[in-house]
């Protein structure tokens, strides 16, 4: 008798190649349509194969069929309920020969952290629960003014993932827990879960996550898309319920390079209530979507010290570089690198006095009616709630609120310390003693079990050198390398401040030699996988 996850899992196989359709009768589109990039709906609209009408109505379909039903991947939130409207209304505008934007047409899910006039911005918390703003975040009317139809809202790591020092990666108290669609019963990293899941799972043609140290890579990686973390500066933060002002920005979550360089070209732009978006030496955004580099005119420094132990990933690795290296790339070894031993601590310090600041500032100016309005109510609101203390406690609140904010004593020297330890001293020494044009790595290793006894455990720890791209605010691309163990792995793309255009363009030559995207299969646990279908059974 076979598996009964292999039967799910095939089940769900065949399910999702069917036709889509929003209800008995309505609208019909093909699947290849839901599972296309979004440049190449663009094309289909452009040429009268596909209309957003039929795209909405597809997603919506599939999010019905596989996000609550089915294996109940539960990435989408919340759901706008103007998004079909929305979609004919932009159809109608093409009939007649008119474009709002380069996005015009195609589906974006937002994160739950960012705010849109539709829905209220949670951030997967019961206390803002009805955050209604009722105003949208300037990377959203960038978006809807490109010509996107704004579909919902993702689910999140609670707070994104800094709440508790012992956390659940995609839970949240109103969320629920989201799952990877590659193995149900493996983390979807965060705190982007939900926009990871519901791109590797073709619910939109475009998500945005957020990014403070690794939310939007490690969701990216372990659920096997592409991912971008701008340079901070590039995208505005504001109305974005935040961590840090020196290390959030907002990115994309796509299904390739070419997506994500149109999609942030879109999203950038100044803003004066963000200052850090003002700086003079800011790139144009319509550099962002240029053509690629070639391979033959690349430096590419191998970043060795940060690969790992797992033999399966160095291998993945060693093929990536012997492409480049085949391609034309010239491959520069980078073995060792040394920062200061108090590091990670003073690292930690600058985020926990930055969330205290920021957050309290956020929660007093939300226009909404929210039962707290700092950092310290919210603890106490927590504190009343079976369902948000369920699963993990407050740990990474308790220790912001015992800090002065921003204005204590030790904030200045600790974020002087990580920052020349990441810039300076890191990517950019990196970047220029090996005379490289950016950096490569593994993004991350294979999702590891979700656990509700311990919290976050991933046992081979985690590789890449991304946390210094976060500190530093520079940007980092992560695209699909292959697989390992049935489970997407990540190559990374580094590059020094305002390197945006750089990073991107090189992506674009880099993921022509790389294998295609790993559609997931929704197995149950990795003994679903063919090469495993047996092994879990007695000999016979």
């Amino acid at each position: 008798m076979k598996h009964k996850g292999i039967i799910f899992a095939l089940t769900f196989m065949f399910t999702f190649a069917l036709l889509s359709c929003a209800t008995p009768g309505s609208i019909q589109v093909e699947s290849k349509w839901l599972d296309a990039t979004a440049t190449e709906q663009l094309v289909a609209m452009e040429n009268g194969l596909l209309t957003s009408e039929t795209l909405v109505s597809g997603y919506l379909a599939r999010i019905e069929r596989l996000d609550k039903n089915g294996p109940m991947l539960n990435s989408v939130l919340s759901l706008n309920p103007h998004a079909l409207a929305d979609a004919k209304a932009l159809d109608d505008m093409r009939a007649k020969g008119e474009l709002k934007g380069p996005l015009h047409g195609v589906v974006v899910l937002l994160k739950d952290n960012i705010e849109s006039k539709e829905l209220p911005t949670t951030a997967g918390s019961l206390a803002l629960l009805n955050n209604h703003t009722y105003r949208d975040s300037p990377l959203v009317s960038q978006l809807r003014n490109a010509g996107a139809v704004i579909l919902g809202k993702t689910n999140l790591s609670e707070w994104a993932n800094f709440r508790s020092e012992k956390s659940s990666s995609g839970w949240s108290a109103v969320g629920g827990l989201t799952r990877n669609p590659h193995m149900l019963n493996r983390t979807a990293c965060g705190s982007s879960s939900g926009s990871g899941v519901a791109i590797a799972a073709g619910l939109a043609s475009l998500a945005v996550g957020t990014e403070t140290n690794g939310s939007i890579i490690c969701p990216s990686s372990m659920n096997g898309i592409v991912g971008f973390k701008p340079t901070v500066g590039l995208v505005s933060r504001s109305h974005i319920v935040p961590i840090s002002p020196t290390q959030d920005t907002a990115g994309p979550m796509v299904r390739s390079v070419e997506d994500a360089a149109l999609m942030v070209s879109v999203m950038a732009g100044v803003d004066p209530a963000d200052p850090v978006t003002t700086y003079t030496n800011r790139p144009d955004s319509n550099t962002l979507a240029q053509s690629a580099i070639s391979l033959a005119d690349l430096r590419v420094g191998v970043v060795r010290w940060r690969q790992g132990e797992d033999a399966d990933i160095i291998q993945l690795f060693d093929k990536t570089v012997t492409a480049l290296n085949a391609a034309g790339a010239t491959v520069v070894e980078i073995s060792e690198h040394t920062q200061p031993d108090d590091f990670w601590k003073q690292s930690y310090f600058v985020l926990l006095a930055e969330f205290k600041t920021a957050l309290n500032q956020y929660l007093l100016q939300s226009p909404a009616s929210l039962p707290v309005s700092n950092l310290s109510e919210l603890i106490g609101f927590n504190n009343t709630s079976v369902r948000e203390m369920a699963l993990f406690d407050q740990s990474i609140f308790l220790l912001s609120d015992n800090t002065q904010g921003m204005n204590d004593d030790n904030y200045a020297g600790a974020l002087k310390t990580v920052r020349a330890a990441t810039r300076e001293n890191g990517i950019d020494a990196l970047l220029t003693r090996n005379n490289v044009d950016v950096l490569i790595a593994p993004s991350n290793n294979p999702a590891f079990l979700i656990d509700a006894v311990y919290g976050d455990n991933a046992p081979n720890g985690y590789v890449g050198i991304g946390y210094m791209a976060a500190i530093a605010g520079y940007p980092h691309l992560t695209l699909p390398m292959g697989a390992v163990r049935d489970l997407p792995v990540g190559l990374s793309i580094i590059g020094g401040q305002w390197d945006d255009a750089r990073v991107l363009a090189v992506g674009k030559s880099v993921q022509a030699i790389l294998p295609s995207r790993i559609i997931p299969v929704f197995y149950t646990t990795r003994f679903d996988a063919p090469s495993l279908n047996k092994a879990a059974e007695p000999y016979k």
